[in-house]
């Protein structure tokens, strides 16, 4: 078919205008988010299972510590180079070129990635080459020259993965923007499989017992930090199919004044501080944890799963609202409609408050089930799990202020600020350091992972509390009142299936005592605590008639009807 040429309109703007429009791409936000929430099931169960496929491997004791400290390095420096500002600054500009360019912002988004690859190739350059000195900041005066030297062979083979990362998180981005979100929450599971794979390859080779980093040879080193590098380059490979599907093609850009540089660098300077913040309180984090470590103690490894746990329920529920609801608020804000945002931001919240209750209520009623059953094998040892119980308990009590507080951030980089953000992450910062530091120093080290957790759930909610008080002037009233008697419902509801699921546990266990509980009585226990919980706290929520509970069972029921 000869291609049609119209009115002296270049090619790419005659490609575009055939496209749907953004209102088309981005409409419904309920499927949306339901779809991603499945996708995303899949994605933090297989990252799970990595988790308790690498536990096994390497245990709770210092070899465990020192892979969870060296794969902390790339990812803060992704952080740090573009993570935070990825959502906060670049989806929103992606949003406006798409809707306001003539090409629908195909060459702004080709300048983008062209200047991102030649950053995040230069950074991940001299990361590598900095990787002792990063060593040196994370580890523990207390680690020992083995420990340091494993730590710092092991990031020479993950902190490439930097350059896959922020290819990964850009590539997403140009396909949310234009209403296509399976493929970013699918294609992590290639790289967990790559992972898993690699745990189980270790197991094999190498067996299952728990060794001392001086008996970690350059064979095994290997295997996990090229497992670990593999898998994201995978993922990063996944995300190609998709975007020629949408219609992107890349091609190197130069121009980079295009961009409005200026307006970057201003927005992206709120947010780099922000996210600096954030990893200089990672540091002490780590620190603490490794000095924890080396006298018995929950180190980085248990305090890692922990958090792993939480993201798990937190990326199923909330990452899946958010991200649908980003470009529409983003879309909203650039309108001006400053009621939209508000309406979107109270659906969200109260959504989110609704689904992640029972999982709260699993985490902290469940800790020690859960923490034997998903974790207690080869080297991870009983009283690895007994450590981890009280960590996952305050977890499961930092998850809901983490997620709304989450939920506030994106409002406000839906609206292209990030300088309120970053200014109240000072305070915030300053209260987790201050109870963090205050528990280490009062209390036993063996506890210092269930201090640092408490320390995330208090900041949680102050950054909730004060964020809400300063978006209210931004963008009006977001239901407050209808917000309060829904979370209201929601802890009536939670506390009854709590106490159904202590009683539960009570009678499963039969009077034993952690250390005499079986292996075989956490997996019951696990799953019929479950059940009791989700089903009384359903039960309950119904009786209650809270609003939310009863638009996604019409949902799934529609779902289900076609």
């Amino acid at each position: 078919m000869p291609r049609v040429v119209s009115a002296g309109l270049p090619a790419e703007e005659l490609e575009a205008s055939a496209e749907p429009s953004f209102e088309e791409e981005h409409k419904g936000a309920a499927g949306n988010s339901a779809m991603m929430a499945v996708g995303s099931l899949v994605s933090r169960g297989t990252g799970f299972l990595r988790t308790a496929v690498m536990a096994a491997a390497l245990g709770g004791g210092l070899v465990g510590n020192a892979y969870t400290t060296a794969q902390i390095f790339p990812g803060m420096i992704y952080e740090l180079l573009l993570g935070g500002i990825l959502s906060s600054v670049l989806v929103p500009m992606l949003v406006r070129a798409r809707k306001s360019d003539p090409d629908r912002g195909q060459a702004y988004t080709q300048r983008l990635l062209t200047l991102a690859v030649i950053v995040l190739g230069i950074t991940t350059v001299l990361a590598v080459i900095c990787a002792p000195l990063l060593t040196i900041a994370y580890a523990s005066d207390e680690a020992t020259d083995a420990q340091k030297h494993l730590i710092t062979t092991l990031s020479y083979l993950m902190l490439p993965t930097i350059f896959f990362y922020g290819l990964t998180g850009l590539c997403s981005a140009v396909l949310n923007t234009r209403g296509q979100f399976a493929a970013p929450m699918w294609t992590p599971i290639l790289n967990n499989a790559v992972v898993i794979a690699t745990g189980v390859t270790y197991l094999v080779i190498f067996g299952d017992a728990q060794i001392d980093p001086e008996q970690m040879t350059p064979a095994r080193i290997l295997v996990l930090g090229g497992g670990v590098l593999l898998g994201i380059v995978v993922q990063a490979l996944g995300l190609l199919p998709a975007l020629r599907k949408v219609g992107f093609r890349w091609r190197a850009r130069f121009d980079f004044r295009e961009l409005g540089l200026r307006r970057l660098a201003t927005v992206g300077g709120w947010m780099f501080c922000y996210v600096i913040v954030n990893q200089l309180a990672l540091l002490v984090l780590t620190n603490l944890l490794n000095r924890a470590g080396h006298v018995g103690g929950a180190g980085p490894m248990i305090y890692n799963n922990v958090f792993l746990l939480m993201m798990m329920a937190h990326g199923i529920v909330a990452v899946s609202i958010i991200t649908a609801l980003l470009p529409r608020m983003s879309a909203a804000a650039s309108e001006g409609r400053a009621g939209d945002i508000a309406a979107d931001l109270s659906k969200g919240i109260r959504t989110v408050v609704v689904m992640l209750a029972p999982v709260a209520v699993t985490y902290v009623v469940l800790a020690l089930p859960i923490s034997i059953a998903l974790f207690e094998r080869g080297a991870f040892h009983r009283a690895d799990s007994i450590q981890t119980a009280p960590v996952l308990a305050m977890a499961g009590l930092a998850l809901l202020p983490f997620a709304i507080s989450q939920l506030f951030n994106f409002s406000y980089y839906s609206l292209q600020d990030t300088k309120t953000p970053a200014l109240i992450n000072l305070p915030v910062i300053t209260m987790r350091l201050a109870i963090q530091l205050g528990w280490w120093a009062a209390f036993a080290a063996a506890t210092t992972a269930v201090g640092m957790m408490l320390g995330n759930a208090v900041s949680y909610v102050f950054a909730a509390l004060l964020s809400a008080a300063l978006l209210k002037r931004r963008i009006g009233l977001i239901g407050l009142r209808r917000i309060s008697v829904t979370v209201a419902k929601v802890v009536v509801a939670g506390l009854i299936a709590a106490a159904a699921g202590y009683g539960t546990v009570q009678l499963l266990f039969m009077g034993a005592t952690q250390s005499e509980v079986s292996g075989f009585t956490s997996w019951v226990t696990l799953a019929t605590g479950g059940i009791v919980i989700c089903g009384v706290y359903g039960a309950a929520a119904l009786a209650l008639k809270i609003g939310e509970v009863q638009d996604v069972l019409g949902m799934v029921r529609r779902k289900l009807g076609r």
